[in-house]
């Protein structure tokens, strides 16, 4: 090995192997006469910015400056992108040509791998808080679940599953208004995360989920005239406002056995609604899906 080729190793030693000891490196190999290299390198740029905070860090390897370290890495083509962690690839970033492709693989690589990053170290403090926050909610505490999500969002302002809670918190605690323009508010990358679409059905269901003065009476005239599917709809919302989320499943899904057509399958529709506020992880959904199921399949 020449002293050059030294040089060159333990210069990409330095710049990269010892900082993937605790974060996920992209390599970028390129040249100065590499058009599509041109045109790539500002999104890594932009995109391992938009990253540092969860611990990537972008390295650049001139190829033409840097002949030794391509050619241990059987560099063909310019460009070729890898993710390094501790010291070895563990992906092949090259056919990410767009941002949101890059993103993508990004967040799936971050899942697998204990990174050190400050979101990192933030995101197992909130973990149990969040956890904490929900159950309250599932107590049936809106109010203080108000307060816990409040909390939440002061440390950490954007994160998803912390808006969520906030915004169902409200919804709970019959805070409507303040709970749409709570969602209004959201920049247009967070409105679409699924646990914003979870918040949002909570709010669609508050809307559409009518209190009734007297569950008993309406139960009792539906009972008497079950073909009244209006009264029915109806009962379900009833049961809704109430907070019985078992009597509404088993009416909307009395329903649907009956006639899952009408109004265009709105009883589907809002048992689905209902599925995705409490949680389509939950126990309790995945044992009314498999009712549903039986129902539509059977």
């Amino acid at each position: 090995m020449s002293s050059a080729e030294r040089d060159a190793v333990e210069s990409f030693r330095r710049d990269v192997v010892e900082p993937s000891m605790t974060k996920l490196v992209i390599i970028d190999f390129w040249a100065e006469w590499c058009g599509p290299c041109k045109a790539l390198t500002p999104l890594l740029e932009k995109v391992a910015a938009a990253y540092a905070d969860k611990g990537v860090v972008l390295a650049k390897i001139d190829t033409d400056k840097n002949q030794f370290i391509a050619a241990q890495f059987q560099i063909k083509s310019i460009p070729t992108v890898y993710a390094m962690f501790q010291g070895q690839l563990v992906a092949d970033l090259t056919p990410a040509r767009s941002e949101t492709q890059l993103r993508t693989m990004l967040d799936q690589i971050l899942k697998q791998l204990p990174i050190e990053s400050p979101e990192a170290s933030l995101e197992a403090e909130l973990e149990p808080l969040i956890a904490m926050g929900e159950q309250v909610l599932v107590e049936g505490d809106a109010a203080r679940a108000v307060s816990v999500f409040a909390q939440l969002a002061e440390m950490a302002p954007e994160h998803p599953a912390v808006l969520s809670g906030m915004v169902r918190a409200l919804v709970a605690d019959k805070q409507t208004d303040a709970a749409e323009a709570a969602i209004a508010a959201l920049p247009e990358e967070i409105a679409k995360l699924p646990e914003i679409e979870r918040a949002r059905s909570a709010l669609a269901l508050a809307r559409e989920a009518r209190p009734v003065d007297d569950l008993a009476g309406l139960a009792a005239e539906v009972a008497a005239n079950p073909q009244d599917f209006d009264k029915r709809f109806a009962l379900a919302g009833g049961q809704m406002a109430a907070g019985d989320r078992d009597g509404a499943a088993a009416t909307l899904l009395a329903m649907i056995a009956d006639d899952r057509s009408w109004n265009e399958g709105a009883a589907r529709t809002q048992l689905l609604k209902l599925f995705e506020v409490v949680g389509l992880e939950d126990p309790w959904v995945s044992a009314q899906r498999r009712k549903l199921s039986a129902i539509l399949f059977g």
